[in-house]
């Protein structure tokens, strides 16, 4: 809860108050002048809120209803080749995307879409109904006459609507838990149902300080974001360029059977991208479409050209942290069209191998690698970090933040890294034009903005782009001779600290990675870059980075882990326990049911993952933090009906 009145409302007293759970909900709020006789002033507010405005249904495909066979005969029939004869890639994709956009819809009806009806849960029968009937026409019966009699039968249909929800819903739960191994796409909705769901974009504050409310306004301000963050790349110079070592990419990575085994395997759960074409329909008509989609890969691939579709991105906006009206603290994940992805998978899969095949990728980069993880990153690090502190040595600790890192990657110099580690030149070219008259827009309810062009960066939600990322911040640690570990753009250097040239060591490290990021138009963000110093002795010195003084920490969150000064896990434990518990006591007011199929599920999902993220790097030792962790599961066990705490 929030309480939003600032100023004084009797003499230097703060006594009336608007308090809510939603910020969002009030704007203007103002304390004016006394009214009449009242020894308190006034206060003012708006009530944000807008008249609905019937759109109309959204269409979507009733897969229930699909007739798939009839679409695989005639898609069997059609010779693609001679289709395809003549055309460039461009065409052979419109002419793919159109035939199979003129038989899904002949073929899969189309319904429309409807938001389910909270207010008519699975529970709801017509026993309760009827309870729920019985105790509104008690209680209109007992404001009428206010009698004794009225009163005791209000209270007693009152207890009798109460007992048929309750049972309602254990009933509900116990027939779920019957049915989870025969129909476990139910019991998971079920279990979906309480988790904590992400809201919606609320309103949103323009730089005027206006409060935007309509979908259409906040997709806009949200759009002019996101693309205020790109930036427009420098001139190449003679100093970036570099001697190609023409490594060999395997040239049997694209065929037709692993598009078959790609296309066999997409989520039918995603969201299709801006073209329309669901996953499921391809995943359903895999075996039929796997010739044309790789005839259409194959070319895109050696001719470089890259359909306009799949440069095309509808950007969802995620909230991170912060206050929910800022534009700022929400993050663009990119809907790209699902085809384009399955392709960008077997590049992406191509690259993998050959980073693996001639170690590319430093071993101090843990994000998106294969056997590398946020619990690696961790364990390496501090391990070194540990052990110079058990040995009386002082030790020094940098934090470093990249500010809008995936938005700001120069399309050029990203380019130029990638012939540099050894990319073919097809396999560049591609990337080239896929990075190339990019576009993007943001959606907010099924309302979009205008297409706003992509000058900078990797799109965040593709499939290539976290592989793209660091092999563009490979040679970050070039040069540095302090102990580097990165995860992605989440970087930190650590320096044993001894005399005054370790300081020295570890400033120079510093002004080389602030030399790499305005050569590399990269941007630091310097307030959330921290030093941490660790050790009885250490002299607490001062460091700059690009000439600002860098703030100093006790305590900071390093990939979701708390770490403090002197490397205790005690915050760390009491902060997964209380998550934790807090998740454990919503399951205990929300389910009813203490039958084991449906609480240890719930359990597994929603409570052991805060107990056990990383817990190998921050196990606790103190026997007052083992039992803070223990005693969550006491309280599980608990809620389970014949089982022990």
């Amino acid at each position: 809860m929030s309480q939003l009145v600032e100023t004084p409302t009797r003499e230097d007293n703060c006594l009336d108050l608007v308090i809510t759970n939603n910020v969002d909900l009030f704007s203007n709020i103002n304390v004016k002048e006394q009214l009449g006789n009242s020894d308190h002033n006034m206060v003012t507010f708006e009530i944000n809120s807008k008249k609905h405005i019937h759109k109309g249904h959204a269409k979507i495909y009733n897969f229930k209803k699909a007739n798939f066979i009839k679409i695989k005969e005639v898609l069997n029939v059609i010779d693609w080749q001679k289709l395809f004869h003549g055309k460039n890639t461009e065409d052979k994709w419109n002419i793919f995307k159109l035939t199979l956009e003129k038989y899904t819809s002949q073929y899969i009806p189309l319904v429309n879409k409807y938001k389910r009806n909270r207010l008519k849960p699975m529970w709801l029968s017509r026993k309760v109904t009827k309870e729920m009937k019985h105790k509104k026409k008690a209680f209109k019966a007992f404001k009428f006459d206010k009698s004794e009699a009225s009163y005791k039968a209000y209270r007693a249909a009152n207890k009798a609507c109460k007992n048929a929800i309750r049972w309602a819903k254990l009933e509900n739960e116990k027939e779920i838990a019957k049915e989870s191994k025969t129909n476990p796409k139910r019991f998971f909705r079920y279990i979906n149902s309480k988790k904590p769901k992400s809201e919606n974009v609320g309103s949103l504050k323009s730089e005027s300080g206006l409060l935007l409310t309509e979908d259409q306004d906040k997709a806009e301000i949200l759009n002019d974001y996101f693309s205020s963050v790109f930036i427009k790349e420098k001139p190449i110079t003679g100093d970036m360029k570099f001697i190609n070592k023409n490594l060999l990419i395997q040239s049997d990575w694209l065929t037709q059977d692993k598009v078959l085994h790609k296309l066999n395997n997409v989520n039918v759960n995603k969201a299709p991208g801006p073209n329309g074409i669901h996953p499921r329909v391809l995943r359903e008509l895999c075996v039929e479409i796997c010739k044309p989609l790789f005839l259409i890969f194959q070319d895109s691939f050696l001719s470089g050209i890259v359909p306009e579709d799949w440069r095309k991105a509808d950007v969802v906006p995620i909230f991170k942290k912060g206050l929910k009206f800022v534009p700022g603290n929400y993050r663009p994940v990119s809907l790209t069209s699902v085809a384009g992805k399955v392709f960008e998978g077997l590049l992406r899969d191509s690259i993998q191998e050959f980073i693996g095949r001639y170690n590319v990728i430093g071993k101090n980069q843990h994000g998106f690698m294969k056997h590398r993880s946020c619990q690696t990153n961790l364990i390496t690090f501090y391990e070194e970090v540990s052990r110079s502190i058990d040995q009386g040595v002082a030790v020094d600790v940098i934090y470093l933040d990249f500010a809008k890192a995936f938005d700001t990657v120069p399309h050029k110099r990203l380019l130029l890294k990638l012939r540099k580690n050894g990319l073919d030149e097809n396999t560049c070219s591609w990337i080239e034009n896929w990075l190339k008259d990019r576009v993007q827009r943001v959606v907010i309810n099924g309302t979009f903005s205008r297409w706003t062009p992509v000058v900078s960066g990797v799109p965040q939600g593709s499939v290539i782009g976290p592989i793209l990322f660091n092999l563009f911040i490979n040679d970050l640690e070039i040069g540095i001779e302090s102990h580097v570990s990165v995860f992605a753009d989440d970087t930190k250097l650590g320096k044993v600290i001894q005399c005054e040239q370790d300081v020295t060591s570890l400033q120079r490290d510093l002004d080389i990675l602030g030399d790499w990021a305005l050569k590399w138009q990269m941007r630091f963000n310097l307030d959330k870059c921290k030093v941490m110093h660790f050790g009885v002795k250490n002299t607490q010195a001062i460091y700059t980075l690009n000439g600002t003084e860098l703030g100093k920490s006790k305590q900071e969150k390093d990939l979701g882990i708390i770490i403090d000064f002197k490397l205790s896990n005690n915050v760390q434990c009491q902060t997964a326990a209380a998550k934790a518990s807090k998740v454990l006591a919503c399951i205990k007011r929300g389910v009813h049911s203490r039958d084991e199929n449906i609480i240890l599920p719930l359990y597994k999902s929603m409570v052991r993952p805060h107990l056990e993220y990383a817990v190998q790097f921050w196990a606790p030792v103190l026997k007052k933090d083992i039992i803070s962790l223990e005693k969550v599961q006491r309280r599980a066990t608990k809620l389970i009906r014949g089982w022990k705490g």
